[in-house]
């Protein structure tokens, strides 16, 4: 009997030690994390990444139940649920996609600071806008990808007062991560602001002119090599005002690279020669 108690003792006070180690190694292994991003963002077989992510995500959610405050923690699963929605979901599962691009958000508020803000109510605008405001180069990651899951959630939603209500936040986010590094992620900032501003008609904000600027100033700076430049440019600039020539240009590009050739974005290029094949093959509705 009092074997069995202290079995019982040892069963309930497990968690609570192994709580200890897991803080502990991520202390004396802080790169420990970014290593495991850096990894399957350098895989260039597509298959093996989309049947990972989803098991090092719910392996990154249990290290974080361990400490909840982590802010690495919370911004790789910010960029994970992020990745993994933009890559293999959305298209397929845009309903699916937006709970992603959601779950992702919320993580990156966490690790920003906003989450207590949005939690309570989006009209705290002020305060928002304040906390932007401080944000530095230190926290250029995970406002990038809080970034772009915001905006991926708004535009999965735009049939939603609530997403409509949250643009100008979002884009204010944005606006924030273009002043302190436009290049960030191979000119990514500018790819985005791009395609809003393709997206929109002008009465409410679109310029196709400036959008244009900022497709080229990614492309030239990656030398053409991170392919979700040329996938997003065609899709929202080139479509839009009806540019055929511009279109297949941009997709021979991509055809003409290997992924590879920027090793450290593999799996992002593989995904998007992928998505631009399709595309392409979409052109006789897209253009008329």
């Amino acid at each position: 009997m009092k074997k069995t108690y202290k079995i019982l003792i040892l069963i309930f006070l497990l968690p609570l030690f192994l709580s200890g180690c897991i803080k502990l190694a991520l202390h004396l292994s802080p790169s420990l994390v970014p290593n495991l991003t850096q990894v399957l963002f350098e895989e260039c077989d597509i298959d093996i990444a989309k049947l990972s992510i989803p098991a090092d995500l719910k392996l990154i959610e249990g290290l974080l139940k361990s400490d909840p405050e982590n802010k690495q923690l919370l911004t790789t699963l910010c960029m994970g649920f992020t990745g993994y929605a933009m890559l293999f979901v959305e298209e397929k599962d845009p309903e699916r996609a937006s709970k992603l691009y959601l779950r992702g958000r919320n993580y990156g508020f966490k690790a920003l600071g906003l989450m207590m803000y949005m939690s309570k109510n989006i009209s705290e605008k002020d305060n928002i806008l304040n906390k932007l405001t401080n944000i530095n180069k230190k926290e250029l990651q995970v406002l990038f990808w809080t970034t772009i899951s915001w905006n991926s959630w708004i535009n999965l939603n735009l049939d939603k007062p609530v997403a409509i209500a949250q643009l100008s936040l979002a884009q204010a986010c944005l606006e924030k991560v273009l002043d302190i590094d436009p290049y960030y992620f191979y000119g990514t900032p500018y790819t985005l602001m791009g395609s809003i501003l393709a997206s929109k008609p002008a009465l409410l904000g679109g310029n196709e002119k400036k959008a244009r600027e900022y497709f080229e100033k990614a492309i030239n700076f990656s030398d053409g090599k991170f392919f979700l430049t040329q996938y997003y440019f065609a899709k929202y600039y080139a479509v839009r005002i009806q540019d055929k020539d511009l279109f297949f240009k941009l997709i021979k590009e991509v055809e003409n690279t290997a992924p590879y050739e920027l090793k450290d974005v593999c799996l992002i290029n593989s995904v998007m020669k992928q998505k631009t094949k399709r595309l392409m093959k979409m052109s006789g509705e897209l253009f008329f």
